[in-house]
């Protein structure tokens, strides 16, 4: 069978690293550490001529090939327009629209648009570029974006270390303290989230809804909205964790995330940037006019 080959040459290291966390980004084909896991279980890459697997271990030196079958299908590419916050040659900033996956198995994904929207690095370990964290389908707002693999490795790193500090607002339904902190576990692990209301306005539907600066200090999933409901506080439009007779439908979920505070990896400025309020809290809150 005719098989594409890509092959990676692997630095000297100070310490050895699993393959399939080094190996994220630096093949076309599978970008992405999932795309990558399925490369390693249909046999697809090799270390120094040996088939790899999820155990094997990089030192440095190494030859990383992939070797995939010609008859696979290629990927279609999805036409789909993002607006861009910040784009240089290592990273990027989008802003991600509600109602979209980030990534997955689906073909209408933030992922598979990327490559329409972002301009091609000229660095050597140019990739696929791909997104380095996660926001759910409802949620709007800022996405950062990896362009090369060492620049996909170091803001997965970031993130890891918890050197990323992440803002988001949501709209929430019924009375609460002016700010708080919530520590209540997600999914049995421990998390915690500050909140701070900024402004509030009265509703015949829902008594008070409040526009609601959040923190989230982990990143565990839905932790936002398990965190506001299991305090009796639901984000106004979220299916999921509402109470059932204020569900909002058709207005999609009032979550947004507004900022991203961090220091760049490979140039070593701060960076504070921000993706403005979608319309429908404008509309709800004079204090974002």
């Amino acid at each position: 069978m005719i098989k594409t080959t890509e092959s990676h040459i692997v630095p000297k290291r100070c310490a050895s690293i699993r393959l399939q966390e080094y190996g994220v980004g630096i093949f076309n084909a599978f970008p992405t550490k999932s795309a990558l896991k399925k490369a390693l279980k249909k046999n697809y890459i090799s270390v120094n001529g040996v088939t790899a697997t999820s155990a094997t271990y990089i030192n440095g030196g190494e030859t990383i090939t992939l070797s995939v079958p010609k008859n696979e299908p290629p990927k279609k590419r999805l036409i789909f327009k993002l607006n861009v916050l910040f784009e240089d040659d290592y990273l990027a900033v989008i802003h991600k629209p509600g109602g979209i996956l980030v990534s997955g198995n689906h073909f209408k994904t933030i992922a598979n648009a990327l490559i329409q929207n972002l301009k091609p690095s000229p660095l050597e370990d140019a990739t696929q570029p791909q997104p380095v964290h996660r926001l759910d389908f409802a949620t709007t707002g800022i996405l950062l974006i990896g362009k090369t693999s060492s620049s996909i490795r170091a803001l997965n790193k970031l993130f890891e270390d918890r050197t990323i500090k992440k803002t988001y607002y949501a709209v929430t339904i019924g009375k609460m303290k002016t700010e708080g902190s919530i520590t209540t576990e997600v999914d049995e692990k421990p998390c915690k989230s500050n909140y701070k209301i900024h402004q509030t306005v009265s509703s015949q539907r829902f008594e008070q809804l409040n526009l609601v600066e959040l923190k989230p200090f982990t990143g565990r999933r839905h932790q936002l909205r398990k965190h506001l409901s299991g305090i009796g506080n639901p984000i106004l439009g979220d299916k999921d964790y509402g109470k059932k007779p204020l569900i909002l439908n058709g207005k999609g979920l009032y979550l947004h995330a507004y900022s991203l505070k961090f220091t760049h990896p490979f140039t070593n400025e701060a960076f504070y940037l921000k993706d403005e309020f979608p319309l429908n809290f404008k509309k709800l809150f004079d204090v974002l006019q």
